[in-house]
């Protein structure tokens, strides 16, 4: 989704009085010394780049104009802004992404900060979440599909950062350890304020926005190994996510299709409005027990179509030059490879 300046104004209007008087225009080496209005970003379509080398990872913005450079145009500008997405969450610096972003859309000086989105090499969407909580068996076709109860509560368990991976990028498959490898692809919500025992009537506000995910699966060691759900689900690389994250604004996360396709053929195809645990369900039901903080992600579940639930004698599982591509209405298609 393209953005004009219009849309990244909004909710940035209450900043004028603070950009006014230099609580947000500072030069980006003042970061650390200032006190900044805390809140979450609006109107925005953001992402991960990798920028110089593999270690460069800066937040982008994409604009009508191309991707925005925050780094880059909060140097030229002279404007503070986060300079990662996580950053952005941990910080809940928001308020100065708009205000930035608005400012770069009409200065002639930020020209250099945009860049055509083909030439971007995207990195992984959030880097270090203090926590990536997962919901199983959340829709009700799935849970058709496997056999299961529907759940009366959503059913947790836990990916780790060394899972994050990122669009156009590779899962190396551990065939030493497992064969049956399955995927799944997931709305994600990031979590955008401190959330604890919070009343699913205002659930939402606790989203900073929403993206698309893949909770890539070892079946046998899930179910083969005395259910071990967090082994067959936590290796490394196995949480892909992005390319994009839009800003809760923007998003009905009860209501969008869903799609994976593996080489080309289209496997799952559904909408988030079969979840069992609504959005406001989940995140208020996960704060009762754990206290999520700004830059936690959450992976929602996945619909019917998987390989676990097809007759054991078609269940062909995933293999090394595997080509999977999710998509989300709205968020974008996540893209990566098997080797």
């Amino acid at each position: 989704m393209k953005h004009t300046r219009r849309n990244v104004l909004k909710g940035a209007s209450v900043l004028a009085a603070a950009a006014a008087t230099g609580g947000i225009a500072v030069p980006q080496a003042e970061a650390n010394k200032q006190p900044y209005p805390k809140g979450m970003a609006h109107g925005l379509t953001l992402l991960t780049m990798r920028r110089n080398s593999s270690e460069d990872y800066r937040l982008g913005v994409k604009t009508e104009k191309g991707i925005l450079d925050v780094a880059a145009a909060a140097k030229l500008l002279r404007i503070y802004a986060p300079e990662t997405m996580d950053d952005l969450l941990q910080r809940e610096h928001g308020p100065a992404l708009n205000t930035l972003v608005a400012t770069a859309l009409t200065a002639a000086a930020a020209k250099p900060a945009f860049v055509k989105e083909e030439t971007v090499e995207y990195g992984p969407l959030v880097s270090r979440p203090a926590k990536i909580v997962c919901v199983g068996l959340n829709y009700r076709k799935h849970a058709q599909e496997t056999g299961a109860q529907v759940p009366k509560e959503p059913v947790l368990f836990n990916k780790y950062q060394t899972c994050l991976n990122r669009h156009n990028g590779t899962v190396k498959l551990p065939v030493d350890l497992a064969k049956k490898f399955d995927y799944e692809v997931e709305m994600v919500i990031v979590i955008g304020k401190e959330a604890s025992n919070v009343p699913e009537a205002d659930a939402l506000t606790y989203a900073a926005g929403y993206a698309t995910g893949n909770d890539f699966t070892a079946r046998d060691l899930q179910y083969e190994t005395g259910g071990q759900w967090m082994i067959g689900k936590a290796i490394d690389q196995f949480a892909p996510l992005g390319p994009y994250m839009l800003t809760a604004d923007l998003v009905d996360p009860d209501n969008l299709k869903l799609e994976c396709r593996v080489n080309g053929e289209t496997r799952q195809s559904s909408s988030t409005a079969d979840m069992i645990a609504n959005t406001r369900h989940m995140i208020s039901y996960i704060s009762r027990y754990i206290k999520l903080k700004p830059g936690d992600i959450i992976f929602t579940g996945t619909p019917e179509g998987v390989i676990q639930g097809k007759p054991k004698d078609k269940q062909v599982w995933l293999k090394p030059g595997d080509k999977i591509a999710c998509s989300l209405e709205k968020l974008g298609e996540l893209k990566f490879e098997l080797v």
